[in-house]
């Protein structure tokens, strides 16, 4: 038993003495929750923040820079600032009220007190809220994303994604994989009536955001004339839902059959492959197309945190009858609550809503 005990002590004191002093640096949660309640800030007032990113190498000299690291960031920082490890090999640093300039300015004073003959870190700076490739009117103070310029910043929204929790995972490959064995008989069916009551392709297939807004492509059976897409811009001063959606009632591009397909998702079953290769999930946000998305400012983007799935709670208590930031609100509720017992009461309701056609267009 003593043995033991001065085993485990000589263990200890190696184990500390081997290791960096990284004194002072909050742990990886403190520092999500010091994202999250900037984010919050900034969502309201829009005004800009950053996180700073130091990342060293595995080697022993690289190690060393961590510790000089911490102890620069603790003489340099101001009040306001704070710094965390975000893994073994990654230091952030939350910088409030600072554009990309104001980091990469942090940066370049860390990195000037690095002892010579140690390895610099490599850095990059995230900002938020974030100006997407795509957009044309960046706000004031926004930072434009992956420019190749010196003071470039990334999308910070990839930091808040939520990766599918294993039990979700599981529920997906196993829901997508049975519903696709049993409804091919229907499958058949329906992509036979749609080639022969209009001319085009059976699926229509469209890019949409997943996942911290990466973009992955979207199947659906064609419920709508071929030229569907070529014929929404005439379509827009049409345009019932608020905020970035597109949608209206009696859409002139929607074929016979495809009322029917719409009427009861049946148009939506084929995103069964997308659920089984992990571009969607059976529960969750319903995907926008990506110019929808890139339409969508501060916190509207929250939905992009999950994985997009076939149904949430706008398909069962809303749909077209709400605001666009109701439709948004209901996400974040979703994100907020997310677990088996939530999944399983969605996949329950949503049966005898879409035969209701609640809210359906």
């Amino acid at each position: 038993m003593f043995l033991t005990k001065v085993f485990l002590a000589v263990r200890r004191r190696t184990a500390r003495s081997s290791s960096p002093a990284l004194d002072g640096l909050l742990s990886r949660e403190q520092l999500d929750r010091i994202l999250e309640r900037e984010r919050a800030r900034s969502d309201r007032s829009g005004e800009v923040f950053s996180l700073a990113v130091f990342t060293v190498g595995k080697a022993k000299t690289d190690l060393e820079v961590m510790a000089h690291l911490a102890g620069i960031l603790r003489r340099r920082l101001r009040l306001t600032d704070d710094a965390g490890r975000l893994d073994k090999r990654r230091i952030g640093v939350v910088l409030p009220a600072t554009p990309a300039s104001g980091a990469w300015t942090v940066i370049d004073d860390v990195c000037v007190c690095v002892p010579a003959g140690l390895p610099l870190p490599d850095c990059e700076v995230y900002c938020y809220p974030s100006y997407w490739p795509g957009e044309q009117d960046a706000d004031v103070g926004k930072e434009p994303v992956e420019t190749g310029e010196k003071w470039s910043a990334r999308a910070m929204e990839a930091l808040f994604v939520q990766r599918l929790p294993l039990w979700k995972r599981s529920l997906d490959v196993l829901g997508s994989s049975l519903g696709l064995l049993f409804l091919a008989p229907l499958f058949a069916v329906v992509a036979a009536a749609v080639k022969l009551t209009s001319p085009g392709p059976v699926f229509f297939r469209q890019k949409r955001s997943g996942l911290g807004g990466k973009e992955f492509v979207m199947w659906k059976f064609r419920a709508m004339s071929a030229d569907a897409e070529a014929r929404k811009m005439e379509l827009l001063p049409l345009n019932e839902q608020d905020g970035p959606a597109f949608k209206i009632r009696n859409d002139p591009r929607v074929t016979r059959l495809g009322r029917i397909l719409r009427a009861t998702s049946i148009d939506e079953l084929p995103q069964l492959w997308n659920v089984l290769r992990g571009e969607m999930s059976l529960v969750g946000p319903r995907p926008l197309p990506c110019a929808e998305t890139v339409a969508c400012r501060g916190w509207l983007r929250r939905r992009l945190d999950v994985t997009p799935g076939l149904t949430c709670f706008w398909q069962v208590q809303g749909r077209s009858k709400v605001s666009f930031a109701e439709w948004v609100r209901m996400d974040v509720k979703y994100i907020r609550s997310r677990s088996l017992a939530t999944d399983a009461k969605l996949l329950l309701i949503t049966v005898p809503a879409v035969f209701s056609r609640k809210g359906a267009s």
